[in-house]
């Protein structure tokens, strides 16, 4: 059984069909999965979704790209938000230097403030990190001794920076970006660099569709269901049986965000 630990499912490619898709994913073995709330309203739809369904859990914060959003009183929304008992971890939030959607003093400022709700809860962090090295780890490490858990979610980056990462004790989690072999080679020899204990996968649904699925896929949209492809990816560049990681990937997910 697998946990995905990061699935777009508020997206509006999800809209139509939710409950066959949750369905296809129960039937490949993928037992529970965190929905990412990215902005205040899709952290509250998130929400909605994970007390609709026995499966789904939530995180709550506002995405790097929509840093403008972080007000005083969307902060407040987002603590609210994270009282409830199905909202799991604080995020996403983070830092994305490369499409700057956002601009990066208000990014810093949003995810300073996203740590502070972190601190004051004891919730673990979602985060985003993009082209942001080493400026993340700056605003990270200040903090790092007051945070519970903390993962830095669809890690594309190279050894260097995941050894930042690993040395800020955070945990890492790896995506269909894996299975690209255009952009995601160099991370097949890094899998070995994380401790188990700290190594997470995710979809990322409805994006990052693995790119080694055969036959290929009608549709472009990533689902849930396609973890097992991931996981197959990052078994064996860690030297195991997809059945070790799906077990080791499960168990830390389960003890991270306090999984039933």
């Amino acid at each position: 059984m697998l946990i995905d630990i990061g699935a777009n499912l508020t997206h509006d490619s999800f809209d139509v069909d939710l409950d066959a898709v949750l369905k296809r994913a129960e039937k490949a073995g993928v037992s529970q999965l965190i929905v990412t709330g990215a902005s205040l309203e899709g952290s509250s739809r998130a929400a909605r979704l994970a007390t609709k369904h026995l499966q789904l859990f939530a995180t709550a914060g506002i995405h790097p790209h929509h840093a403008e959003e972080t007000t005083t009183d969307s902060l407040t929304k987002i603590m609210e938000l994270s009282r409830l008992p199905k909202v799991k971890a604080i995020g996403e939030t983070g830092l994305d230097f490369y499409r700057d959607f956002s601009p990066r003093r208000k990014q810093i400022a949003s995810f300073e403030a996203h740590i502070e709700i972190a601190i004051q809860t004891g919730l673990p962090m979602f985060l985003h990190e993009r082209d942001a090295h080493p400026t993340f780890a700056e605003v990270l490490k200040p903090y790092r001794e007051k945070l519970s858990n903390v993962v830095v979610h669809c890690f594309t980056g190279e050894r260097d920076v995941l050894h930042t990462y690993l040395d800020l004790d955070t945990h890492i989690g790896i995506t269909g970006w894996i299975c690209d072999e255009r952009r995601g080679k160099h991370l097949v020899p890094l899998i070995k660099d994380i401790p188990l204990n700290r190594l997470m996968i995710e979809t990322d649904a409805p994006y990052l569709l693995p790119r080694n699925i055969k036959p290929k896929p009608k549709s472009h949209r990533n689902e849930p269901h396609y973890l097992t492809v991931v996981c197959e990816a990052v078994a064996s560049a860690a030297g195991l049986s997809f059945e070790t990681l799906a077990q080791q990937t499960k168990k830390n997910a389960q003890a991270f965000f306090a999984l039933p």
